[in-house]
């Protein structure tokens, strides 16, 4: 790093030297190839000095105290708080981005907060939140930041998650998930053509880093895809999407089919019908997925937790708000004693379905 830098501009890893003198992006599988004072896609990793750095270090788009439910993770502490931040930026294209004016944002007086690492965890610890979570855009561009949260976080013994696509290449996705104790991953579609059209993205790299987390890595992790209609909505689609998760992921990673919106460059585009919704998680459980959710549509059913067994309701959810807790205190069905998979404690947070702002600068 160099003194001309900004304090919010630091170093980073993970690029090298082209011949032609541009500079490569290795961060994730674009590989985005900069002359001097060029940006990547992201905006916000750019050629600086001869090198990628990041330019967004220690600044927010804001702070807000969220259930857990609503990154959404259904088995990873519920019903606690979550203490949730975003920088900008992204590095994908999503022509339907439900946070556009975050992750598309070319403005960097976007980013309204500043916080250190360790003001972050300090204020979580305050607030009594059991996690932190990198959300709103992608943390992958904030690669740096996110890690050092984290490590501040683990240093407190607050938790860290992570709400992202999973497009990112693989010595950085190691380095990256070393860190995180959840991730919730959007898998977007289960086509090419889906993901080259409407993200500008490729699906392989996404589903190398499912198949990462799952087999080389410790990470409680849950998928979600945006169920859209006429682009990823078929019957065949979910179908080959929910076998591919069993047979490479097993059958306890969940899976939440949410409903879109029109936002962004797809407001032609309708509302999904709470009915596909039911046929996806259908359609899944079919297939073998132990848990499978509806989002963004009040369906108590769809978003409670059952035990695969006897089909007991294990954690009854309205929205966001917990009901029924059928659990023991080692996190088994109490009716037949078999584990549901996830993170769970003796007792569920109480939470709800609150959503507080925190105004990082009101603490010391």
């Amino acid at each position: 790093m160099t003194n001309a830098m900004p304090t919010d501009t630091v170093a980073t890893r993970y690029w090298h030297k082209l011949d032609d003198g541009r500079v490569q992006c290795d961060l994730c599988p674009r590989f985005c190839k900069l002359h001097a004072g060029q940006r990547g896609l992201c905006f916000v990793r750019a050629n600086q000095d001869n090198q990628i750095v990041l330019t967004t270090y220690g600044r927010s788009s804001g702070y807000c105290i969220d259930p857990i439910e609503k990154k959404p993770l259904n088995h990873f502490l519920p019903g606690t708080p979550v203490l949730s931040f975003g920088t900008a930026g992204c590095n994908l294209a999503c022509k339907f981005c439900q946070n556009w004016d975050i992750s598309k944002s070319r403005e960097i007086d976007t980013l309204a907060d500043a916080a250190s690492p360790e003001k972050i965890a300090r204020v979580a610890v305050e607030l009594d939140c059991r996690s932190v979570a990198f959300t709103y855009n992608d943390p992958v561009v904030f690669h740096e930041y996110a890690i050092d949260v984290a490590q501040a976080c683990h240093a407190q013994g607050i938790k860290s998650v992570a709400v992202t696509a999973g497009y990112v290449t693989a010595e950085p996705r190691k380095e990256f998930y070393r860190y995180m104790d959840a991730a919730n991953v959007d898998l977007k579609a289960f086509t090419e053509d889906f993901y080259w059209k409407l993200t500008g993205a490729h699906l392989q790299p996404v589903l190398d880093t499912l198949e990462y987390l799952k087999h080389e890595t410790s990470v409680w992790f849950e998928l979600t895809t945006l169920v859209i209609p006429g682009h990823n909505d078929s019957s065949q689609e979910i179908e080959a999407m929910s076998r591919w998760v069993v047979e490479h992921l097993g059958a306890d990673v969940p899976m939440h089919f949410s409903a879109f919106h029109p936002d962004w460059k797809m407001r032609d585009v309708p509302p999904t019908p709470a009915a596909t919704l039911t046929r996806a998680r259908e359609i899944a459980m079919a297939n073998g997925v132990r848990y499978a959710y509806t989002g963004n549509v009040h369906d108590s059913g769809g978003g409670s937790t059952y035990c695969h067994r006897c089909g007991e309701c294990l954690i009854g959810r309205d929205w966001y708000v917990l009901g029924e807790w059928n659990l023991d205190v080692q996190g088994r069905c109490k009716t037949c004693a078999t584990p549901l998979a996830g993170v769970f404690e003796a007792q569920p947070g109480h939470w709800g379905a609150q959503r507080q702002p925190v105004n990082m600068l009101a603490h010391a």
